[in-house]
């Protein structure tokens, strides 16, 4: 059983249980991190929050991917930092083009945020780029926080995968910093499991002390839960059979693209649950990705999220839409099917 039955109530082990910290930390390769280097959060949404309140004021800079979860620039925006979006753009596959660090950085650059794989895209930073996204900013001493939520969720698969990007705390940089869940990956959102990861003991330590004004420690059933779903028998079925739900589901997802070419365009995804699709009319012209949705919603039942409104601060990203496809197989068909006639009788 994931639960010890006996166990006491208190608040716990504040830190997370030594168990869950040891299953997280050897998540990562190398002998960079040991449990000590691992912070357990409500979530990786507590612990995206807990490094930007923990490290990030005003007179910082903070670069940012864009689009990416709305947090990851608004959080650090609202604790009065300066923040440049490193736009990702659907010609270059959303991939980001380090060359443009050179034009966002400054002298009091304090962190590069990037989100691997991507929300909402679903493109991973290939391996290379994340070297060099790293080599940048070790050259500079600037911190990263790379937002791993949605790994390892490679639609290709984790074993034997030479393509799958390394985790940036893979790579011996003590100013990285990741963040992960439960929630994605795993498909256990209703625990709220997540984690800070750094080769960095004082950054661990000075998050550790934020910590103390925003939450005490995770549920110990929640802790025991995550120990259960990271151990050795059960990660790794648990993650085949996300994968192969997600791989599924994707192909579905790109024969509805495909067989509706004139009126919607993506770059396809290869990892994580979402999807950014762009929705368009016979001209060519972007829907409006907010009366879309609204509509698509009142007359089929069928949900998801513009991209202007969510992703894109009401001005970028017009005619997107973000569509998360790693639910039930029959659920998708029956959603594609209804929003197939709907595309037909409305766009085409």
């Amino acid at each position: 059983s994931p639960l010890q039955t006996s166990t006491v109530l208190t608040y716990g082990a504040i830190r997370g249980s030594s168990t869950l910290r040891e299953r997280i930390a050897s998540l990562y390769e190398g002998e960079h991190l040991s449990a000590e280097n691992v912070l357990i959060t409500q979530g990786a949404i507590a612990a995206n929050f807990l490094v930007f309140y923990g490290l990030v004021g005003p007179g910082d800079h903070v670069i940012c991917v864009y689009p990416t979860y709305q947090q990851l620039f608004s959080v650090p925006e609202s604790l009065g930092a300066e923040v440049s979006l490193w736009r990702l753009r659907p010609e270059s596959g959303f991939v980001p083009d380090v060359d443009e660090l050179e034009t966002l950085v400054k002298a009091n650059t304090k962190m590069i945020v990037i989100n691997n794989p991507n929300n909402p895209t679903g493109v991973p930073i290939p391996r290379n780029v994340v070297y060099k996204i790293v080599d940048f900013a070790k050259a500079r001493g600037i911190m990263i926080l790379s937002d791993e939520v949605y790994r390892p969720l490679f639609h290709d698969g984790i074993e034997n995968n030479a393509d799958m990007p390394p985790s940036v705390a893979d790579l011996g940089y003590g100013k990285a910093i990741v963040t992960g869940s439960l929630s994605k990956a795993y498909s256990l959102a209703g625990i709220r499991v997540g984690w800070i990861a750094s080769g960095d003991d004082a950054i661990i330590e000075k998050l550790a002390e934020a910590r103390h004004y925003t939450a005490i420690s995770v549920s110990q059933l929640d802790d025991q839960v995550a120990s259960y779903a990271l151990s050795p028998a059960v990660r790794g079925p648990l993650l085949r059979r996300n994968i192969s739900l997600a791989q599924r589901n994707a192909a579905k997802l790109a024969a509805f693209v495909e067989a509706h070419a004139s009126v919607c365009s993506w770059v396809a995804p290869s990892a994580g649950t979402t999807a950014f699709i762009r929705f368009h009319d016979a001209s060519g012209q972007p829907v409006d990705d907010v009366a879309f949705c609204r509509d698509v919603l009142d007359q089929t039942k069928v949900f998801f999220v513009p991209g202007s409104h969510c992703f894109g601060r009401g001005v970028d990203f017009a005619g997107y839409v973000r569509v998360g496809y790693v639910g039930s197989s029959a659920v998708l068909n029956e959603a594609l099917r209804k929003l197939g006639e709907y595309v037909r009788q409305r766009l085409a």
